[in-house]
């Protein structure tokens, strides 16, 4: 029996999918809660098997209680959804903080529960299943984030004007007092530090995006690896696992990379934004007919396949909405069977996942000379995708997901 706990500020929707729970004969709903604050009151107290979250709620919300949630009683969550580009990047956010799925709302509304009901009991059954706990505390990734954000809210406050109104106060200076920094130091040398931040990311971000000119300075010094490509496939629990692997890859990354993370249409774009913030490499949404360069990471686009045609330097993304693939679209297994053409150029990688999507395009990959890492089972939120790899004997390494990009680099520049 599932325990569930349901968490959405409408009585509405608690009772709808209280309903629905009580009508399948494997739930059972312990408790409903109508806003964040109590649904983290009750996660303690109920130890439920699953909770379902709204995004949106009052008092503390859906982000907020799972934040807490996942750092004091970890727990399997399943967000809802609407298509919004807003509640799109907030989606995001949330499996980056251990949310293990989501479900979006039918025309913005779960009240057409007729129309998803299946979705949400076969999404619930699967994420109850799911090992959910701080991986690793990566201060690296954080660092990054911080250093993004505080990049943009520079740039944003100097756009508005070098003071604030009545108050003769610089932007940056605004800026480094909400940096928290430690008591001894001072006002000037924070505002020094930002400043000095502010000049070595922009640097950073104006050579990222020349992707050209990282191509042309990468092959003018001989970097070794230029005519590899790395090409990784990943499912359930991804969106969490990619943010201990992207943004540790360096930024003269002498290839290119292709990722398949099954996802829906009109999440995929903030997925790559969001990753793009706190990486050094340029993470983007993949576009039909376009070339794959160095220091540049491609995701596909939800309800969209993609494959890469082409070779050496000239590969080209290719996308297709031809019939799914075991109810995939995007598949692993498609993208992998285009790119093992390339044989020992290609470095593959599969990650957290349900089932075993990637596996037949990874025994092609292997057969062809490519190089196959795994997740181990110690990170996985689901270990299925790895499973199925490492039992048919062709992964080459099999990591923890924190050591999975050096071990891609290093496959890399060998």
């Amino acid at each position: 029996m599932i325990r569930v706990l349901i968490a959405d500020d409408s009585s509405f929707m608690r009772k709808v999918l209280s309903d629905l729970f009580t009508s399948a004969p494997d739930f059972e709903v312990v408790g409903t809660a109508p806003d964040g604050s109590e649904a983290v009151k009750l996660v303690s107290r109920l130890k439920p098997d699953l909770v379902t979250m709204d995004v949106n709620m009052p008092i503390m919300n859906g982000l907020q209680a799972l934040e807490v949630i996942m750092e004091s009683c970890p727990t399997p969550v399943v967000m809802l959804s609407s298509l919004t580009k807003k509640d799109a990047d907030e989606t995001i956010r949330a499996l980056q903080l251990g949310a293990v799925d989501f479900i979006t709302k039918a025309g913005g509304s779960v009240s057409r529960i007729d129309t998803i009901k299946d979705e949400i009991l076969e999404k619930s059954r699967n994420a109850a299943t799911a090992k959910v706990k701080k991986i690793i505390n990566n201060e690296n990734i954080l660092g990054k984030k911080q250093e993004a954000a505080n990049l943009k809210r520079i740039n944003i406050l100097e756009r508005k004007g070098t003071t604030t109104p009545n108050r003769g106060i610089t932007p940056t200076s605004i800026v480094a007092s909400r940096l928290k920094p430690t008591a001894h130091v001072t006002a000037t040398s924070r505002t020094s530090s930002i400043l000095q931040q502010r000049s070595s990311v922009t640097e950073k971000l104006a050579k990222r995006e020349n992707p050209y000119l990282k191509m042309r300075s990468a092959h003018s010094s001989g970097s070794s690896g230029g005519n590899k490509l790395i090409a990784l496939g990943t499912s359930t629990g991804g969106p969490k696992a990619l943010q201990y692997v992207v943004p540790k890859l360096p930024a003269d990354m002498p290839c290119g990379m292709v990722i398949v993370q099954h996802m829906p249409a009109g999440f995929t774009k903030s997925l790559a934004e969001r990753l793009d913030d706190m990486s050094q490499v340029k993470v983007k949404e993949a576009e039909d007919m376009e070339p794959i360069l160095p220091g540049c990471v491609y995701i596909a686009p939800g309800d969209y396949h993609m494959e890469i045609t082409g070779n050496g330097s000239q590969r080209v993304i290719s996308l297709n909405q031809n019939p799914p693939l075991a109810a995939h679209r995007p598949a692993v297994d498609i993208m992998f069977d285009s790119v093992a053409q390339y044989g020992d150029d290609v470095v593959s990688v599969i990650l957290t996942g349900m089932g075993c999507d990637g596996t037949a395009g990874m025994k092609k990959i292997k057969e062809a000379g490519g190089y196959i890492i795994a997740e181990s089972q110690e990170t996985c939120v689901v270990y299925g995708m790895p499973k199925a790899v490492v039992d048919a004997g062709i992964s080459d390494e099999v990591l923890p997901v924190q050591n999975i990009a050096e071990a891609i680099m290093n496959a890399v520049r060998k």
